[in-house]
């Protein structure tokens, strides 16, 4: 099923690029302990969402860092929420048996840098929790769906994932592993001492994925596929909290 949802509606876009220049997409795998995790998600409780997830205040932060070296104040950022709708329509079974896959929706919010920059990590994770609480419900997937099926076979695509170019601002989206069971799988040879993913979509919005990590101590595996300058930013900014992974510590 195709995702798509904005918080200014929906439309049929394709991925934007930019001209060719030195700062392109890549990706690198990072580590962030369960410390660090417990201590984002108190600091981003204070706010007027008092039940804030680990997701949540990950995702605030992220947010945040990731202009916080930026000299211009004139640009946005969104920020994207990958919401599972297969939850929220499970009660309807003869609906969901006529879909293979994944029923995705992508809403998200977008603020400047400069507000960003000015704002406590609490005021953001709201902002987070307001952009969640708009598409996690049934009456969101049921209108999504009319809407793909009222355009069908015209392609379609998240609005996020047309980004505006980074003359514009920039575009982040993040979706969440924490239910996928590595430690469970086991093609004859034993069990994985590591899975992330790979994810390259062709659009200029950048994509993390966390997910438990292997040591089964409540940290977390990171796998965000960003701009080079965006991950020199977040390096810089939070190299305390995003730790790149290594053999020593995966234990190998």
């Amino acid at each position: 099923m195709v995702e798509e949802e904005g918080r200014r509606g929906r439309v049929a876009v394709e991925p934007k690029l930019s001209p060719a220049s030195e700062d392109r997409l890549i990706s690198r795998i990072y580590y962030v302990e369960a410390d660090q995790l417990n201590r984002l998600q108190s600091l981003a409780s204070s706010g007027k969402y008092r039940r804030t997830t680990k997701l949540q205040a990950f995702t605030a932060f992220l947010w945040k860092v990731v202009v916080l070296a930026c000299s211009t104040t004139n640009k946005t950022c969104r920020m994207g929420i990958v919401v599972d709708g297969r939850a929220r329509l499970k009660d309807d079974i003869n609906l969901m048996a006529s879909y293979f896959g994944n029923v995705l929706s992508i809403p998200f919010g977008e603020k400047s840098f400069k507000e960003l920059k000015e704002s406590q990590l609490s005021s953001i994770s709201d902002a987070v929790h307001e952009v969640l609480e708009s598409a996690a419900n049934k009456e969101h997937f049921l209108g999504l769906i009319d809407w793909v099926e009222a355009h069908r076979p015209e392609p379609a695509l998240a609005r996020i994932y047309g980004s505006r170019g980074q003359e514009e601002g920039t575009s982040l989206v993040i979706s969440s592993g924490q239910r996928f069971p590595v430690e469970k799988m086991n093609f004859g040879w034993g069990g994985p001492a590591f899975g992330s993913y790979h994810f390259p979509w062709g659009g200029e919005a950048g994509y993390i994925m966390p997910m438990p990590s292997p040591i089964g101590n409540g940290d977390w595996i990171v796998y965000m596929h960003m701009f080079k300058g965006q991950l020199g930013l977040v390096e810089t900014q939070a190299g305390h909290v995003f730790r790149p992974v290594t053999g020593d510590y995966l234990k190998l």
